[in-house]
């Protein structure tokens, strides 16, 4: 449970909002909810998520950690506040015509701010971050590229959440690939498997592995063995999965309008 204002209204949305003013006395005077939200931002990028701790940050800042909690109460409101600024969108967004490419601009907005900062996938998602401010901006943006649908509110919030939740997910898939780099294996190694995943056993998945349009293979010939730049052939192979998915989503959508126009 999020610890809340005086007025029921969780600390962390109060603080984002600018509703919480920040102490006014005290030796922690110079430090401010912008400064600290930086900071564990900066750690974050940097080392990971899990080198941000209060006392981590406030090192950084050049404070002690109990100075950092009279403007935050806890890590957890901290990451809320992570999550939040590191979302933003750009300041100035304007979406083409027509809901598809529409929709299909804002999935790639809020693509590009998960890759910005993968880490802002570990944080839990909830009912508290979508009432932030760059959540309920993103939120506007979506519902923009939406209005011109006859669908109803529940339904278009269906929509960006499907939308959203499918675009974290291929990010975080793109990242895990790319930390754990290409599976490649010898010959041999690719006989062993073809005596395991055999079109008795896997009558669809079989023909796929053979081809070489699943997971793993043999080294690239030619390789020199520095690997190259993995991240970026990673993200190269997740592109054609992402945009095909994505048209996926969006065709559906454009099915059931269809359907109902129909009727």
């Amino acid at each position: 449970m999020a610890d809340t204002t005086d007025t029921g209204l969780p600390r962390a949305i109060a603080i984002a909002w600018g509703m919480q003013e920040a102490p006014q006395r005290g030796p922690s005077r110079g430090l401010s909810h912008e400064r600290i939200v930086e900071a564990a931002i900066a750690i974050a990028d940097a080392e990971g998520l899990t080198a941000v701790t209060m006392q981590a940050v406030a090192r950084s800042l050049g404070f002690t950690t109990m100075s950092l909690y009279r403007y935050v109460s806890s890590k957890d409101e901290l990451l809320l506040l992570m999550q939040d600024a590191a979302s933003a969108l750009p300041k100035k967004v304007t979406l083409p015509s027509g809901w598809r490419a529409a929709l299909r601009e804002w999935a790639q907005l809020v693509r590009a701010a998960f890759r910005a900062h993968p880490w802002i996938l570990s944080i839990p998602r909830g009912q508290v971050s979508v009432l932030m401010p760059q959540s309920t901006r993103a939120a506007d943006l979506g519902l923009a590229a939406l209005e011109e649908l006859e669908l109803d509110d529940d339904e278009k919030v269906g929509v960006i959440l499907s939308v959203s939740q499918f675009v974290g997910s291929m990010v975080e898939l793109e990242q895990n690939l790319a930390r754990e780099g290409a599976v490649e294996f010898s010959p041999e190694g690719a006989e062993l498997m073809a005596e395991v995943i055999t079109a008795e056993r896997f009558p669809h998945l079989q023909p796929l592995v053979a081809g070489g349009h699943y997971v793993g293979g043999s080294p690239t010939a030619g390789d020199g063995g520095d690997g190259g730049d993995e991240s970026s052939e990673v993200s190269a192979l997740v592109e054609d999965e992402f945009s095909f998915g994505l048209e996926l989503l969006l065709s559906g959508l454009e099915a059931l309008e269809r359907s109902r126009s129909a009727d």
